[in-house]
């Protein structure tokens, strides 16, 4: 199983090397199940888990609050279900999500990836271990907050790692196994999103009657301290505010870590071409408690506007204006030629008369 490469993002922006990894995975992000993670060609394989300790027992990942300058003690469960000894390296680490949205963990040899949330603060009491076959081994960790820990929720994990050549050392080859710790540091918490980069693009058609589609693109920018979800929707309208097309049910994004970004491209179809049109996102952040609940912000709005020239009505208009020109012109000249003659024939009449 190969790694997806990190997203750009001011949290994990400069992960730029991935390796082979095995990671359970809970709803998109890490954590663990019953069954023991297998490594390849037959070597041996293990699970994680949490300690059972005041924390409490089968929990599914690590999830604490702390002040700055705290400290708590807790512990891994490493279980070996292979049948040799597993020699495995352990390190914290700082998380990231993917482009595929989903959280990973960075790589202990990370280049230019220096840890500075969970990966900073949570210190393993041994930096590898090994575990007999068929046993289990807790591996104690400690989380160390310094005083100027700034207040906000922070994602990361435990990574338990073994290399193809049985080296524990890390490299490419890597295959790791890790259980999420998700820390809220104790003060303010100011969940934000922003929409940016909103652009509208329209794709018209040759049909004088017919509609266009129409490309919406944003990023969606986590501003705030908190981890967030946003729900979305999207719409354009015409001149005077009517609609002209709306995308429907959007997926909600994935939960951004604070300074994560995740850009969107929402195709609408069926767009009427009405000269200018204007693009609006609406963003619902959605907040999760400790508790597992979900709480809706207030809504955040952004628009862009674009032209939406409908071509071919257009080239009618031009054609029939060109017509009655023509025709108007050509009736000038008519009438032109006719004063011409009546000048000239004037004075003959008038003779005329006069011989008379």
């Amino acid at each position: 199983m190969h790694l997806p490469r990190p997203r750009t993002t001011t949290a994990a922006g400069s992960l730029a090397q991935a390796t082979v990894v095995v990671l359970l995975t809970v709803l998109g992000v890490l954590g663990v199940g019953t069954a023991p993670a297998a490594a390849a060609d037959g070597e041996a394989s293990w699970a994680l888990g949490t300690a059972s300790n005041d924390f409490g027992s089968g929990r599914q990942n690590y999830r604490y609050t702390l002040d700055p300058g705290g400290r708590l003690d807790d512990g891994l469960v490493v279980v070996n279900h292979g049948t040799t000894p597993l020699h495995l390296a352990v390190y914290a680490a700082d998380g990231f999500t993917t482009e595929q949205g989903r959280l990973d963990l960075a790589t202990k040899d990370a280049k230019d990836a220096k840890p500075t949330g969970v990966g900073a603060w949570v210190h393993t009491d041994r930096s590898d271990v090994t575990v007999p076959p068929g046993k289990s081994v807790e591996v104690p960790f400690t989380v160390a907050l310094p005083d100027s820990a700034a207040p906000g929720e922070y994602m990361g994990g435990i990574v338990t790692s073994l290399t193809r050549d049985g080296d524990a050392d890390g490299g490419d080859g890597d295959r790791r196994l890790g259980i999420r710790i998700r820390l809220r540091v104790g003060g303010e918490l100011k969940p934000s999103l922003s929409v940016e980069d909103l652009r509208v693009r329209y794709s018209g058609t040759p049909n004088p009657l017919g509609k266009g589609d129409a490309t919406v693109t944003y990023t969606i920018h986590n501003t705030g301290n908190a981890i967030l979800t946003a729900r979305q929707t999207v719409s354009l309208s015409g001149l005077f505010g009517r609609l002209s097309g709306d995308a429907g049910h959007i997926d909600d994004s994935p939960e951004l870590l604070p300074g994560d970004t995740w850009k969107v491209s929402v195709p609408i179809h069926g767009v009427v071409p009405a000269l200018r049109l204007t693009g609006t996102v609406t963003l619902m952040p959605l907040l999760t408690d400790a508790a597992g609940s979900v709480a809706p912000l207030a809504n955040v709005e952004s628009t862009a506007h674009t032209w939406t020239i409908p071509w071919a009505v257009l080239l009618v208009l031009i054609v029939l204006c060109g017509l009655v020109v023509a025709a108007l012109a050509s009736r000038r000249r008519r009438r032109t030629k006719l004063r011409a003659q009546e000048t000239v024939e004037q004075p003959l009449r008038e003779r005329e008369t006069s011989d008379r």
